[in-house]
């Protein structure tokens, strides 16, 4: 699984112009679903993001998690960041899950990190031509690659 996280004071998803999920002061997390994926890869990233300290202490360092701070988390399925671009100029998505995998899997990391919240991770729609738009705050942008590590 890949997951690029920006940090947002907020973001939204909009489909066919009306607005699904929006959060305020949180993390964004744009996941891609590879085939080879487990539920290792769930854990492993559910972990990780809960407990990145990607916000700002008192004294101004990043040194505090989204439990820490009780922030919120929008998911967004994106299976084009599994794009492999080594050869040509189209890009090859042979990486990804096909929607069959990809979409149960992705349902399971998002009840994964709502029970590590403790809280309800909105969500945008599989499969649907969504509009994402988010004010990053910093920018803060992570990208997390569970193969790097699992």
């Amino acid at each position: 699984m890949r997951v690029l996280i920006p940090r947002v004071q907020q973001a939204q998803v909009d489909v066919a112009g009306l607005t699904i999920a929006r959060i305020e002061h949180g993390l964004l997390l744009l996941v891609g679903v590879a085939h080879d994926d487990g539920p290792a890869d769930i854990s492993w990233l559910v972990h990780k993001i809960v407990n990145l300290r990607l916000f700002a202490d008192d004294a101004g360092v990043m040194n505090r998690s989204l439990l820490d701070i009780d922030g919120s988390a929008l998911a967004v399925s994106q299976f084009t960041l599994l794009a492999d671009v080594k050869k040509g100029n189209r890009p090859s998505w042979g990486n990804a899950a096909p929607g069959a995998i990809s979409q149960p899997f992705f349902a399971d990391f998002v009840a994964a990190l709502s029970q590590k919240l403790s809280k309800n991770v909105p969500t945008g729609e599989f499969g649907a031509d969504m509009q994402v738009s988010l004010v990053n705050d910093g920018p803060v942008t992570i990208w997390l690659d569970s193969k790097d590590y699992v």
